[in-house]
């Protein structure tokens, strides 16, 4: 160890005394020392475990001119406080994992300018009733936590700097009460403050957490906290955390860049939060859940999202009041579900919504009073039974659906205004009920009040103006109306249609046969907007109209025929007739009265683009149909995006629709694997699957389900999901094509068309296709077809300038004509 020095100045009145004296460690240099004298150390490593049980003043030298004076014991704790000391500029370092590295005990000392660089259980605990005053601390500590305060402990820390801690950069376990001021926790592991216990108490003023690894704040067990001017940023957990009646109030703070749930809150807890911003969430911005559980915001700004979930969600039972906040650019703002959750949000602004603005469902209630919603997909949704609640003196501008009530669901909508609405102002559909009063829509480019067989709502002094379907199309004794205007000479009555089979999500089939659009927005399913017509002044009932005739199957022999015509394929060919054979043997044996061997339909498609799978699948369907194993053998192509949907509930209807669509032919689902990604997590992939699974199994012998992608996707696809697996008979597997297949495919474009390859071209075109690298992006037919387009471009380029070309000049393509190799 380098030659160390303390100088003590006494500072009492015994004459006995010295005024100054130095001591080669500190450990004498304190045994010497009374209360008010004052301690220097000199630079240099003191392997001491200091104790300070006297009111005395430890100084460090100024590490900036003359270097550290470190603490740096073997083992144990560094440095313990006891007394009233005022220890400053001192450098501490601790090796034991199961000590800390400054402990304060019933005491209230002043730490100035410590700097803690350590391997110990926690840079600084506090306890037995100690409340130090601790300022310009730094703490780095890789083994272990940053503050710990506990056992009646408290005290202030101010501009401290905790970082890279290995737990909890600041820990209070009750009974505690600590104040942060102007303090930055960045990095910590588990929790940047983690309250926790009855009687633990944080004040925290202009502090910051940022970067830590799980939840930037966490509170449990009757924990309560004040934050003020605080910011919680870049969690890779939950931004703030509360549990079992826990209380926090955040004011004038930021909560942004969170990849899960910006505020959590369960188990009764309690949140207020006023002028505060809570941006850039991956799920949830303000989570509710279970009874006693309520989170009131005033005066806050909560979007930005970066996922695909409500920015508001109360559920099981807990409440939340927003109050002039403002909601905006979120897949969802405000999704209120389950029986005893209720949401009352009041002077609040709701902006640029993809999906629904406010959902209310599972028996749930809101209160929406003086709101404005403008740019969303539906305003507000009442999905189900003893789902109700009140609409009252809001505006709903600018949406596809104003307001739906379905499903027994029954809210009072009262003095509101509806203005250009892409499709209804008003749809209530599916028994849905309701009461509307002074309700008002304008400007629709649907319907006004469109009401549906099986309801029973009321309408009382409404108003529907400039909507270009009409202003009221209503279900003969669907609705009750009193006192209602519009600007067309008569009200438009649809009416029951009992035979009318249902579309999305149950909407009927309105007059003159057409979907409702407004059946498709139920179903979270947001249509393109039409062009606004003149509204007809006196519609008329239409008759039903005739479902679409079943065209003429074409004869297996004939399609098969077809199958065996396309370039490559051989094995592709080999397993679609080796089916085919079994289904036709089978449907021929109980034809003979013998038992038919069962032959799963559902088919996996695997391979590259462009190899030819979506045409194998029409025309799979067209064999199945003249078989008579199908009712029309049509294919519907849908994928990812056709069939999840923006929220909960959208996605199981949609794939419900595309099911509906493809009965009686095939249901071609390309890049499947989709469904379920690798980080699916909440993703609502998940509700296709299930919905789709059931689907096959209750409609087996109606639609046949084929499933596409690239072969290492769809393996992962069927080994994480098995229940999907289990309803495919078999895996084909479509290969690249040759350059020879190519080649041919090429030909028969060509001779499709009139042209012809002259001489070299059939040889360029084999180089041509042999140096096309073959990775994933390589498009095999596509490729051909492209490689012919360009083909055909050059050609007609190279001809134009020909003042009279013959035909074979028209008509021949040369080496030249190829297209220049990539790159």
């Amino acid at each position: 160890m380098a030659e160390v020095s303390v100088q003590v100045t006494h500072t009492g009145s015994s004459r006995w005394r010295r005024r100054t004296a130095v001591y080669p460690t500190v450990t004498e240099a304190l045994a010497a020392a009374g209360d008010g004298d004052v301690l220097v150390l000199a630079p240099g490593t003191y392997r001491e475990n200091l104790v300070i049980d006297q009111a005395v003043t430890v100084r460090g030298p100024d590490p900036d001119l003359e270097g550290p004076a470190r603490i740096a014991p073997d083992e144990g704790v560094p440095l313990v406080v006891r007394g009233s000391a005022s220890v400053s500029r001192l450098r501490v370092e601790g090796r034991d994992i199961t000590a800390p590295a400054v402990l304060v005990e019933a005491s209230t000392p002043e730490l100035t300018g410590l700097r803690i660089h350590t391997s110990s259980s926690v840079g600084v605990e506090v306890r037995g009733g100690a409340r130090p005053t601790v300022r310009d601390l730094t703490v780095d500590n890789a083994a272990g936590g940053g503050v710990a305060v506990a056992d009646g402990g408290g005290g202030i820390f101010e501009d401290c700097l905790l970082l890279a801690t290995g737990q909890p950069g600041v820990s209070v376990r009750g009974p505690a009460h600590l104040r942060l001021s102007g303090c930055r926790v960045e990095r910590a592991d588990g929790a940047g403050l983690a309250v926790s216990g009855e009687g633990s108490a944080v004040d925290a003023a202009e502090c910051r957490f940022d970067g830590v690894n799980g939840a930037g704040v966490r509170l449990s067990e009757r924990a309560t906290a004040h934050l003020t001017d605080c910011v919680v940023r870049r969690s890779t957990g939950d931004g703030v955390t509360l549990e079992t009646d826990a209380v926090l109030s955040l004011s004038d703070s930021e909560v942004t860049d969170i990849p899960e749930n910006a505020l959590d809150l369960r188990s009764r807890s309690v949140l207020t939060l006023v002028r505060s911003q809570v941006l850039r969430f991956g799920r949830n911005g303000v989570s509710a859940w279970d009874p006693g559980t309520h989170a009131d915001a005033h005066h806050c700004r909560i979007g930005g999202s970066t996922g695909d979930y409500p920015a508001v969600w109360v559920s099981d039972g807990a409440t939340t009041v927003l109050e002039a906040t403002r909601i905006e650019d979120v897949p969802d703002a405000v999704f209120v579900l389950d029986r005893g959750s209720r949401a009352d949000v009041v002077d609040s602004e709701i902006v640029r919504v993809r999906g629904s603005a406010v959902s209310v469902s599972g028996g749930a209630a809101v209160r929406l009073e003086a709101c404005r919603v403008r740019e969303a997909a539906t305003g507000v949704w009442f999905r189900d039974p003893g789902t109700g609640g009140s609409v009252t003196d809001c505006t709903i501008d600018d949406v596809t659906t104003g307001v739906i009530v379905s499903k027994d669901a029954d809210p009072e909508i009262r003095g509101c205004t509806v203005t250009a609405p892409a499709e209804a102002g008003v749809y209530v559909s599916a028994g849905g009920r309701g009461t509307f009063v002074n309700t008002r829509v304008t400007g629709g480019r649907g319907y006004g009040f469109h009401v549906t067989e099986g309801c029973a709502t009321s309408l009382e002094r409404c108003r529907a103006e400039r909507c270009a379907r009409g202003g009221y199309v209503i279900a003969e004794g669907a609705a009750r109306r009193t006192d209602c205007r519009g600007d067309e000479p008569v009200e438009a009555v649809v009416p029951a249609q009992p035979a009318a089979p249902p579309a999305v999500g149950g909407a009927p089939v309105a007059a003159g046969g057409a979907v409702a659009e407004e059946g498709r927005a139920a179903a979270g399913i947001t249509a393109p907007a039409r062009a606004a017509r003149k509204p007809e002044p006196k519609p008329k009932p239409k008759p039903e109209q005739e479902p679409e005739p079943a065209t003429e199957s074409r004869p297996a022999d004939e399609v098969l025929a077809e199958l065996d015509s396309l370039v490559g394929l051989v094995g592709v060919k080999r397993e679609v007739r080796a089916l085919i054979d079994m289904i036709e043997v089978g449907r021929r044996r109980q034809k003979a009265g013998l038992k038919a061997a069962s032959v799963r339909r559902h088919l996996v498609f695997t391979g590259s683009p462009g190899t030819g799978k979506t045409t194998v699948a029409r025309l799979y369907g067209e064999i199945l149909a003249s078989l008579k194993v199908l009712e029309r053998g049509h294919l519907v192509e849908v994928s990812r995006v056709d069939l999840v949907g923006e929220h909960i509930g959208s996605t199981a209807l949609r794939t419900q629709e595309a099911f509906d669509r493809a009965r009686g032919g095939v249901l071609f689902i390309d890049e499947a694997y989709a469904l379920s990604p690798v980080d699916a997590g909440r993703d609502f992939g998940r509700e296709a699957i299930d919905t789709l699974v059931k689907l096959m199994e209750d409609h087996r012998d109606e639609v046949v389900v084929i499933v596409a992608g690239y072969t290492e996707e769809m393996s992962r696809f069927l080994d994480t999901n098995p229940g999907v697996a289990s309803r495919f008979s078999r895996t084909i597997t479509f290969g690249d094509y040759s350059a020879e297949e190519l080649l041919s495919i090429i030909e028969q474009q060509a001779s499709d068309q009139e042209y012809s390859l002259g001489e070299g071209a059939t040889e360029a075109l084999l180089k041509h296709f042999a140096a096309i690298p073959r990775g994933p992006a390589f498009g095999n037919g596509r490729t051909a077809r492209q490689t012919f387009e360009s083909m055909v471009e050059r050609h007609a380029g190279r001809v134009a300038q020909l003042a009279d070309p013959s035909t074979e000049e028209l008509s021949v393509l040369y080496p030249e004509d190829l297209p220049n190799p990539a790159g």
